[in-house]
Parts: C-alpha cells; sequence; structure tokens
C-alpha cells in the first residue's frame, strides 16, 4: 500500500530524511515516533504529495506520489499538526465545504467536476454530500456541535472536525501528525478511542512523540532519528518501548 525506497529530503543546505526506506501494508496502524526534528512531519509531507522528495521512490496505492501527487489525494486523509479549520464556519458547512472541494458525490465516490451550480446534477449533489457529512458527524461524535461555530468548539472537538475532514472521501490511508497535542486528559481518551476505530477500516499512520499513544493506538511502530529509520517492528516484538525508544534515538 504505502511503499518508501532510499528516501531523501532536505530544506536548503539542511537534510531532513536521509535514505529512508519502509513498506506499510494495508490495515496496519503504524505508530511513527521520534523526537522533535526528526523528521516525522516532512515524511508525512511527502507521502501526501505536499511536498517533492530530492530523489527516491515513493508510492501509495500503487500512484508514484512524485509524478503525480494531486492523484494520491483520493486516497489520503490527512490531519496535519496544525488543523487548518476555518474557525468562523459551522461544523456541518465546514465538512459541506470539504467534501465540494474533494468532488465527493457520495457512496460511490465518483467525482462531479465541472455539473453546473443551477443543474439538478448540483442538487443531487449537494444532497449525496449532505448524507455522507451526516454519517460523518456521527461517526466521529460530533452531532451536538454541527451547528455551532467552529471557534466556539473546545480543543477536543476541533480535533474531531479534522479529523472528520480527513474522513471525507473515505480514503484508504489516514495520517495523523500528532492529534492529539494540548488535549487534557479526557479528550485525550476520547481521540484515542476515535483513531482505534478508524484503525479497523483504514490504514493509520500516526505521527507522536508520545509513547503512552502508540501502545493504546498501534500495532506497529517506526522510530526516526536524525531523519533515518532506526526501529520498524511490530508493538507485540518490543517488550519495553521506553527502552527502545532511547536506545534508537541516543
Amino acid at each position: 500500500m504505502i511503499a518508501v525506497e532510499h528516501l531523501y529530503k532536505s530544506i536548503g543546505s539542511t537534510s531532513i530524511l536521509n535514505d529512508v526506506s519502509l513498506h506499510i501494508r494495508e490495515g496496519e496502524v503504524v505508530g511513527l515516533l521520534g523526537p522533535n526534528g526528526a523528521g516525522k512531519s516532512t515524511l508525512m509531507k511527502v507521502l501526501t504529495g505536499l511536498w517533492k522528495a530530492d530523489s527516491g521512490v515513493v508510492n501509495v496505492c500503487g500512484i508514484d506520489v512524485p509524478a503525480k501527487p494531486d492523484e494520491v489525494h483520493a486516497h489520503i486523509g490527512y490531519l496535519p499538526e496544525q488543523n487548518p479549520l476555518y474557525a468562523d464556519m459551522y461544523v456541518r458547512e465546514y465538512l459541506m465545504f470539504i467534501a465540494r472541494m474533494r468532488g465527493l458525490t457520495g457512496a460511490a465516490g465518483q467525482t462531479a467536476v465541472g455539473s453546473p451550480k443551477n443543474s439538478f446534477a448540483w442538487g443531487a449533489l449537494q444532497r449525496s454530500n449532505s448524507a455522507a457529512v451526516e454519517h460523518l458527524i456521527d461517526r466521529v461524535g460530533l452531532t451536538p456541535q454541527a451547528d455551532k461555530r467552529i471557534r466556539t468548539l473546545s480543543k477536543g472537538y476541533k480535533q474531531r472536525v479534522g479529523l472528520a475532514a480527513a474522513m471525507i472521501g473515505d480514503p484508504e490511508i489516514l495520517i495523523l501528525d500528532e492529534p492529539t497535542t494540548g488535549l487534557d486528559p479526557n479528550q485525550l481518551e476520547d481521540i484515542r478511542a476515535l483513531i482505534r476505530e478508524l484503525g479497523k477500516q483504514h490504514t493509520v499512520i500516526l505521527s507522536t512523540h508520545i509513547l503512552q499513544e502508540v501502545s493504546a493506538i498501534c500495532n506497529r511502530v517506526i522510530i526516526i532519528s536524525q531523519g533515518q529509520v532506526r526501529l520498524d517492528q511490530p508493538l507485540t516484538a518490543i517488550p519495553d518501548l521506553e527502552a527502545a525508544f532511547r536506545s534508537a534515538t541516543n
């Protein structure tokens, strides 16, 4: 599903990723661990096609990402560390907006690019989007907040909105960059439970520097330090994750 071979990425004169290779299979929930500045967010941006690698192979769902970065977007839902929400929009309004931007038409997932806004096709598109958005609102536990402005929500509910936006179009892969940063303990457990549930139906890559996060959610661990993969194992093969992390990042 995801194949990365000998990936290099620099920003200016600074090397960020240095000969990274990894393979992620369908249905895995992978914890991408590493200290701040290790290259986790950069790797995620390269996988999504937002940033182009300097060299190496990046293949997602059979798509050559550097050659076809726009095509891969239909297969990936991405929640960046800085959740890009429009704070003055209502929750339902915002998710409908994202659905239109992604060309969603309903369960079949076919796009409706070029449908005139005053046509019956546009009306059908709106109805299909509405049904899909209502399903997501319910799935991520946003029903009581659906008619509220995003700026009035707690951090935990804003993260739910971001997750719902990432899930629009039912992508095969969810890439989540530090999704629980800044949450209180109750919000933290709620979002972890939601991600665990999402992992039953999606391939998930979860970037974090919190070891408990990986233990609670993931079935595989990839540790990156100084731009290189230092450890890649199933969680069950790591008896002491803290010790493994220290060894891999020293």
